[in-house]
This record gives C-alpha cells, structure tokens and sequence, in this order.
C-alpha cells in the first residue's frame, strides 16, 4: 500500500535548515525545489521534509512534532561530535532499559533527538512489542 513516507518539518529560512540537516547532522540531500521543499535523506528508513512557513504553518511549534535519529554508534561521540558543531542539547542523556536519548533543537525550535537504542530487554522477553 505505501511506497515511502516522510516527517515534514516548517522551517523559517530554508537556506538556514538545509545547512543544518546537512552539513551540521550530515544527512543527504535527495533534491530541494528552491525555498518551496527539501527532502533531505536519514538512512533508509527516513525522510524529513523541509517546507517553508506560511501563515498557517509557524515554524517552531513546540511539542507538536519531534525527529528521533537512531545512532549507530556511541551516543556520547555522537554529542561530542554535535557540539563541536554548534549543537546544543537540552540537558543530560536520559538513559533507561531502552536506550539513550538526549533532545536538541534545530535552528527554528523543532525538537529532534539522539537514540542510542537497546533491543536487548525486546529479546529477553521484556516489554509489550509486536513485530510486523
């Protein structure tokens, strides 16, 4: 039924957010239609969309929407990595029998965060999760 999917994020300044998802996070740009849409690539699993405010669509909604960024790696390098480029988070990981999670922002406000997941208490039998 469905092909591909996408989070799509209100952005201010289009050049602004393109660089951040970009250059700051590292993700890939797929394509960008001037200041009307960017679509920028996490992974193979992902897509976020850029799209430009509007009177009925502020940029920066708190609470509304967040983008969870599942690491590969350590989360700490990851931060460290972040911070050097200007990244800051919203206070200490928050580690739990899932995983490792700090929170962050994007140039506008929208709130992302870092997951360092741990499926090990899935395979133990814990947790209600059902596979598809």
């Amino acid at each position: 039924m469905f092909a591909a999917g996408n989070v799509t994020v209100v952005v201010s300044n289009m050049d602004a957010s393109v660089r951040f998802y970009t250059e700051v996070l590292g993700l890939k740009l797929q394509y960008r239609f001037g200041d009307h849409w960017a679509s920028v690539q996490v992974g193979a699993g992902l897509t976020i969309g850029l799209h430009p405010a509007s009177a009925h669509s502020t940029a920066g909604r708190k609470g509304s929407m967040s983008i969870g960024l599942e690491l590969s790696g350590s989360i700490h390098e990851a931060m460290r990595a972040l911070e050097a480029k200007g990244v800051k988070f919203d206070g200490i990981v928050n580690e739990g029998k899932s995983g490792s999670f700090v929170g962050f922002e994007d140039p506008d406000g929208n709130p992302l965060y870092l997951a360092q997941l741990n499926w090990s208490h899935v395979n133990q039998g814990e947790g209600e999760y059902q596979h598809a």
